[in-house]
């Protein structure tokens, strides 16, 4: 394995926008959720005429799903995502549309027959169903309770209770209250394996909200003692949490 110094350099000055993890390749791994979400969003956005994909990140979702519907539309928040999104998906005809996080999503009521997100910021129950059509669909996999805890807290140390948010049945009592039917939730908890320092750098500035004041310098002590870890074990794991959750609209 090559010096922690290397390691971490590479990872600090690596491109970290979008949600591709391409570059974390034969350095880390995630366990998939064995609903396999991309195929049951391609399955849905080949049934219906307009969708909306919310914190679409770079659009690398949506760029792999073969069949799009006539009309389709993504948001998203970070200008730099959103710049990538309209590279990989406006040849296809997708509207990229910049947002606010915590604002009002800026379409009609009853406007698509389809929602979906892949890991939103914060699901604003309201305004997805809102948005959606009589008897819309709002299909998702969203992160979990405590997901990836184990390398968070390395860092920050245990975290109290307040912390363990994204519980699903919270987010089932918020959609109920916004109107929407239960038709489909599933969780699952995937192990994570890291195999060198340089994938947790990489990891922690692309996802800032797990170590949200997180700097090379700030850590460093931490990082060299991780290092330590995974060349005396071979490996660092934690385990991330997902929840899938299938919601319609009921007519009103």
């Amino acid at each position: 394995m090559r010096a922690f110094k290397d390691l971490v350099n590479e990872a600090a000055s690596a491109d970290v926008s979008g949600w591709s993890f391409d570059w974390l390749d034969g350095r880390a791994t995630e366990e998939r959720p064995p609903w396999g979400y991309s195929r049951l969003l391609a399955a849905r956005l080949a049934q219906v005429v307009s969708a909306l994909d919310i914190d679409t990140g770079g659009g690398e979702i949506i760029a792999e799903v073969p069949r799009l519907p006539p009309w389709m539309v993504v948001t998203e928040g970070w200008p730099p995502n959103v710049e990538r999104a309209r590279r990989l998906l406006s040849h296809r005809g997708v509207e990229v549309v910049p947002v606010e996080q915590g604002r009002p999503l800026p379409f009609p009521e009853a406007t698509f027959e389809l929602v979906t997100s892949r890991h939103p910021v914060s699901p604003d129950w309201p305004e997805i169903a809102r948005v959606l059509t009589d008897d819309g669909t709002y299909l998702a996999q969203h992160v979990g309770p405590a997901s990836a805890f184990e390398l968070i807290e390395w860092f920050l140390g245990p975290l109290s209770r307040e912390h363990h948010s994204r519980d699903p049945e919270r987010e089932v009592a918020a959609a109920r209250w916004a109107g929407l039917q239960i038709v489909d939730l599933r969780t699952a908890r995937c192990r994570m394996e890291f195999f060198d320092i340089g994938a947790v750098v990489y990891i922690l500035r692309k996802c800032v909200w797990w170590v949200s004041d997180f700097t090379v310098d700030r850590y460093r002590d931490a990082l060299e003692r991780l290092d330590a870890h995974i060349r005396e074990h071979g490996v660092f794991v934690a385990h991330s949490t997902r929840t899938l959750i299938e919601a319609r609209r009921v007519p009103r």
